[in-house]
C-alpha cells in the first residue's frame, strides 16, 4: 500500500469515528480528495485504493489530468472547488460533476446555460464568506438567502449546499455553525466545509462534504 493510499485509509476511519462520536448516521458524510497542483501518477494510488471523489481547484488543471483517469477508472466524481469564472463556464460543466463555489448571479447564468446547452444539470452548492473577508470569494452572509431565492428560482440551478472556508486565523466551529444555521433555514442540506487540519470538527456540525488534499496527497509544492 502506498503511502497516498495509508493516509486516505487513516482519513476514512476518522471521519467515521467523527460521525460515530458526534451521532452521525454511518456514511453520511463525503470525502472529497482534493488533488489539485498533484499528477495523475500521484492521483491513481488514491484511485486504486477506492476513492471516487475527488476534488480540483482549477478548470484548465482537471481538463488536462482528469479524461485519461476518467478512461482508467470507473464512477469518478468530480467537484470543482475553486474559483469559477464566466468564461470557463462551458469547460466546468463538461469537465466537473459537482460545482462548489458558486459566488454571483453572473457565474449561475453562466452555469444555467451551459447546462441547458450541453444536457447536463449538474449539482450546485453555493460559497458563502462566513469571515465576510475581502480578499476571499463568496456571498456574505446575511445575503444568502436572497442569493439562493435568485439562483434557484430566477435562474433555475439545482442548489443542493452551502460552502464555506473559515478565516485562518479564527476558530473553524463558529463558522460551520453558521453556515449550519443559514442552510437550515433555506432548506439546504448540503455542506461542503471541513478541510485537512479541521475536518473532524466539520463533521460535528453537520459536514456533508469535508474536503482534505494534503492530509491525503502529503505536502503541496506550489514552485
Amino acid at each position: 500500500m502506498t503511502d497516498a493510499a495509508e493516509r486516505l485509509a487513516a482519513t476514512l476511519t476518522d471521519i467515521s469515528k467523527a460521525e460515530s462520536e458526534f451521532g452521525r448516521a454511518s456514511g453520511s458524510v463525503t470525502l472529497i480528495a482534493v488533488s489539485k497542483t498533484f499528477d495523475s501518477a500521484s492521483i491513481r494510488p488514491v484511485l486504486d485504493a477506492g476513492q471516487r471523489v475527488f476534488g480540483e481547484n482549477r478548470v484548465q488543471e482537471a481538463m488536462q489530468k482528469w479524461p485519461g483517469l476518467r478512461e482508467d477508472f470507473d464512477g469518478i466524481e468530480l467537484h470543482l472547488i475553486g474559483p469559477l469564472q464566466s468564461n470557463k463556464a462551458k469547460e466546468a460543466v463538461a469537465t466537473f460533476d459537482v460545482i462548489h463555489t458558486v459566488d454571483r448571479l453572473k457565474i449561475a447564468k453562466a452555469l444555467k446555460s451551459e447546462m441547458d446547452r450541453q444536457d447536463r444539470q449538474l449539482p450546485c452548492f453555493i460559497q458563502v464568506n462566513t469571515g465576510e473577508e475581502p480578499q476571499k470569494a463568496g456571498i456574505a452572509p446575511q445575503d444568502v438567502d436572497t442569493f439562493v431565492r435568485a439562483c434557484r428560482d430566477d435562474v433555475g440551478l439545482n442548489i443542493v449546499g452551502l460552502m464555506c472556508i473559515p478565516p485562518i486565523d479564527e476558530a473553524p466551529g463558529e463558522h460551520f455553525a453558521l453556515l449550519e444555521k443559514i442552510a437550515a433555514r433555506n432548506a439546504i442540506k448540503g455542506l461542503s466545509m471541513g478541510m485537512s487540519s479541521d475536518y473532524k470538527t466539520a463533521v460535528g456540525f453537520g459536514a456533508t462534504h469535508v474536503r482534505v488534499g494534503s492530509a491525503i496527497f502529503g505536502a503541496r509544492d506550489y514552485r
